[in-house]
């Protein structure tokens, strides 16, 4: 297993990517923290697939700092140490920059970017302390550029790239690797109500003909976090089936 013991947090662990990044963590040996803003049952349903409780549901919501501090001192009682953090979390509220409310901006930015901030710098001491840690933060293929209709979310996934590549540079000797992954058109929530006819024109962007599914982006994140990767750090993961050949 290559996470055999290793603890991690994942951010919007409870649905989508991050429902599938848990499962994936637990059957390669970890503990999980499944992080959401909803309670769900995937804590409950990945633990009655184990011997042992490897999966620790908490309510979370990344824009409130209080409540990053305490998932992070819940982990901490609980498993004694942060191997992973995983910044999955995220949201959309789409509009065209001529009608998109400052209140859908706000929000955007303050999930998908400040909720990164806020859970990576008060999870980073525990793995300074550790001398070693590995923070995965999910981007997205339109980071580099652009989608119509997204001013928000765009901004908020570069933002992601930007951070990653600044704390790879500061957190690199203190033993942390820092990585992002950047998805393609997954088989989520996000995408079920993508109509028809704009599906046929997105898969005519996509080589292998296909939408990903969530545990495509969740083996990244395994890949990622697992001492197969001990010397990658800065980069950022297209996980697309080719989308931006």
């Amino acid at each position: 297993m290559r996470l055999k013991d290793r603890v991690a947090i994942v951010t919007g662990g409870g649905r989508g990517i991050g429902e599938a990044t848990c499962q994936r963590f637990v059957e390669e040996g970890a503990k999980v923290i499944v992080a959401d803003i909803d309670f769900t049952e995937v804590a409950n349903e990945i633990n009655s697939n184990v011997d042992q409780a490897a999966a620790v549901p908490f309510r979370l919501n990344v824009t409130d700092r209080d409540s990053v501090a305490e998932m992070v001192e819940t982990t901490l009682e609980r498993f004694g140490r942060i191997d992973a953090l995983i910044n999955n979390a995220g949201t959309i509220r789409d509009s065209q920059l001529l009608k998109m409310s400052e209140e859908n901006f706000d929000l955007v930015i303050n999930i998908n970017l400040k909720g990164v901030f806020n859970c990576t710098q008060l999870v980073v001491p525990t793995m300074v302390e550790q001398r070693k840690g590995v923070i995965l933060s999910t981007s997205s293929l339109v980071a580099p550029y652009g989608n119509y209709g997204q001013t928000n979310y765009v901004a908020s996934k570069a933002g992601v790239v930007g951070m990653t590549k600044v704390w790879a540079r500061e957190l690199g000797r203190k033993g942390i690797r820092v990585n992002a992954v950047a998805p393609g058109f997954i088989k989520t929530r996000l995408t079920t109500g993508i109509p028809d006819k704009v599906v046929a024109k997105l898969l005519e962007r996509i080589p292998m003909g296909h939408f990903g599914e969530p545990v495509d982006i969740a083996n990244a994140f395994v890949w990622l976090a697992s001492d197969e990767a001990k010397y990658v750090s800065g980069h950022v993961f297209a996980v697309d089936g080719g989308a931006v050949l």
